[in-house]
């Protein structure tokens, strides 16, 4: 599998164990080689990101306050 990636076996083991420095390319090139790359389009697609979404449900507010109007004219 690191020769066809073209990198090194330690590249390849530090991938599979998810280090975060690994190139994307290198990531996205392993996904083609192991035909997983229709993945790849929906890795960071916000909508389908259970989790995020959650997240950012959980920060709205659960209220909106309106401004009273100025009353200094």
């Amino acid at each position: 599998m690191a020769e066809r990636l073209f990198v090194s076996r330690d590249t390849l083991w530090r991938m599979e164990r998810g280090d975060p420095s690994v190139a994307i390319g290198t990531v996205a090139t392993a996904l083609f080689v192991l035909q997983l790359h229709e993945r790849l389009a929906t890795l960071a697609a916000p909508g389908s990101d259970a989790l995020g979404l959650e997240q950012e449900a959980a920060r709205l507010p659960e209220r909106i306050h309106r401004k009273k109007p100025s009353t200094n004219r």
